[in-house]
């Protein structure tokens, strides 16, 4: 008897912990992505140059057509190279016209030959992009 009893509570707690298990698992954090485009754009203001480049960066993998303006700042008055760089990327992964036209604009205008050949290396990669998915 106190075996059968021993089995039937184990058997209850195998089917208890089974159906726990088989309950969907909720979400417990939630991202607001417009809190964190807003600590990124602030971020592009920093003094730091590892997080302005961060910043910039996940700019552009946020796709954040709000960091357009400041990135396109960013490109054009950085002093560091890699500033200008990591601007000219994020410009690229948004995709919007006027980021895209200043990325080809500094293909030109930019003094530092590196952001040249970047540039145009990331206009060059938007143009293959960009007529490779119309054929």
């Amino acid at each position: 008897m106190k075996s059968a009893i021993t089995s039937l509570l184990f058997v209850f707690f195998v089917f208890v912990s089974l159906g726990a298990a088989a309950e969907p698992v909720k979400e417990t954090r939630t991202v607001n992505r417009d809190l964190a485009i807003q600590n990124l754009l602030i971020g592009l203001d920093s003094d730091n140059a590892g997080l302005t480049s961060s910043s910039a960066f996940y700019l552009g993998e946020l796709s954040s057509t709000e960091a357009v303006i400041p990135l396109m700042k960013m490109l054009r008055n950085a002093e560091q190279e890699e500033l200008r760089i990591s601007a000219a990327l994020a410009l690229l992964k948004i995709s919007d016209a006027r980021g895209i036209y200043a990325i080809k604009r500094a293909i030109i205008f930019d003094e530092s030959k590196r952001v040249n050949d970047m540039c145009e290396k990331f206009y060059n990669a938007y143009l293959y992009d960009k007529y490779s998915s119309e054929n």
